[in-house]
């Protein structure tokens, strides 16, 4: 049995030094589940970053979509993550309510963090992904 002797735990909290904020809007449809044609929203920094979530806001009337959430590590895209879009309708009287991922995901460097939309929708939807750099 090997002996862990020599290596040493970190115990410390490990937070972000910089806060990062990426997104995109969305209103054409990708049916592919393998992330082909996916928009960056969010790239590591030069030490990795963490991704605490994404979120999606209707930006006007739509239809029913689902976003899809992929990690790309430079060479290949993995959906990671899936929520239903519900149909909006344009108000002016009352909130739209944001559809949220949780991530809690550390990212190494080079990796990314890509979405699309299954359907076209008609006024899109505002994505944004919400993390930090180490």
């Amino acid at each position: 049995m090997a002996s862990t002797a020599s290596i040493t735990q970190n115990i410390d909290t490990v937070t972000p030094y910089v806060g990062r904020i990426g997104w995109a809007t969305f209103t054409t449809g990708n049916t592919t589940k393998t992330g082909s044609s996916a928009t960056s929203l969010f790239t590591a920094g030069t030490n990795g970053s963490v991704v605490h979530y994404v979120s999606a806001m209707p930006i006007g009337t739509n239809v029913a979509s689902v976003l899809r959430v992929f990690i790309n590590n430079g060479t290949t895209k993995s959906l990671c993550a899936e929520v239903s879009l519900p149909a909006t309708t344009l108000t002016e009287v009352a909130q739209q309510n944001p559809v949220v991922i949780g991530m809690n995901l550390m990212i190494p460097t080079g990796y990314s963090i890509e979405a699309t939309i299954g359907t076209t929708v008609a006024a899109g939807w505002q994505v944004t992904c919400r993390g930090g750099d180490y």
